[in-house]
């Protein structure tokens, strides 16, 4: 999928990845790409700035931990992430049905003969 087709919705996928778990940033970009099957892959640049930014505004917080001696942030989504998440998909709910709604309606006309 084409980067800008996640532009604007890149914070509400890192958001809702993190909801039930605290990840590091290959295991969210992992967990992006699996629950995608295969369809989102994003780049580190693309990635980091956009948990930085989330971090900032409070919606996420991180902290360092070890792990197989290696050390890695992991982030969580915190009370207001999970706000501002279901916020994200009520929008999210509300745009594809418009979105479907315009294309389906065409898609209905051509079949019907009304094209």
């Amino acid at each position: 999928m084409n980067a800008d087709a996640l532009r604007g919705h890149i914070e509400a996928l890192l958001m809702s990845v993190l909801e039930h778990d605290h990840l590091h940033g290959y295991a969210i970009s992992e967990a992006l790409r699996e629950r995608s099957g295969g369809a989102l892959n994003v780049p580190t640049g693309t990635l980091y700035p956009a948990l930085r930014r989330l971090e900032r505004v409070g919606r996420l917080t991180s902290e360092w931990t070890t792990a197989g001696g290696r050390r890695r942030r992991t982030y969580r989504l915190t009370p207001a992430g999970r706000i501002a998440l279901a916020r994200e998909r009520a929008a999210w709910q509300e745009f594809a049905g418009a979105v479907g709604g315009v294309l389906e309606s065409h898609a209905r006309r051509r079949r019907d003969g009304a094209g």
